[in-house]
């Protein structure tokens, strides 16, 4: 009889294959992944049958909520309160972005309760300091999705 050992193989694991599914599962969530533009400040945005226009990178977005306060974007996209609502205020939070006010869009999101002079304020602002694409963000009618 034969009773000879045969040497085992030390058993192996390849990092390859494991480091290939790890990539596509980033590439799949990196792709599969919806940005959307949240801001702390409730507002209930007044209703249109438009269709949804293209949004850039490079917009100034200014919030008014219900009660009238402005708020204005930063770099980071986070909204800061402006410390009262005078169109000199205003127009002051909005010149850093003057030098290019003429090709960037301005958009205006007012709570659906916010005073009309609010946003004529604000309309008269932004004119002033310089920017000439203005547009007002609105959320679709329920019946149009």
């Amino acid at each position: 009889m034969n009773f000879h050992r045969r040497k085992r193989v030390a058993p192996e694991i390849s990092m390859t294959p494991m480091v290939d599914v790890v990539l596509l599962l980033l590439f799949f969530f990196m792709v599969s992944t919806t940005f959307n533009q949240q801001t702390a400040i409730k507002l209930k945005l007044p209703e249109a049958d438009s269709t949804e226009t293209e949004s850039t990178d490079n917009t100034v977005t200014l919030t008014i909520d219900a009660d009238g306060t402005y708020y204005v974007e930063d770099d980071e996209g986070l909204p800061h309160e402006l410390i009262n609502r005078k169109e000199a205020t205003l127009q002051q939070a909005l010149r850093k972005f003057s030098e290019t006010a003429a090709q960037t869009p301005f958009i205006i999101r007012a709570d659906n309760k916010t005073p009309h002079q609010a946003v004529i304020t604000a309309l008269e602002a932004a004119s002033a300091v310089g920017f000439s694409h203005i547009s007002f963000a609105t959320e679709q009618t329920p019946g149009e999705q």
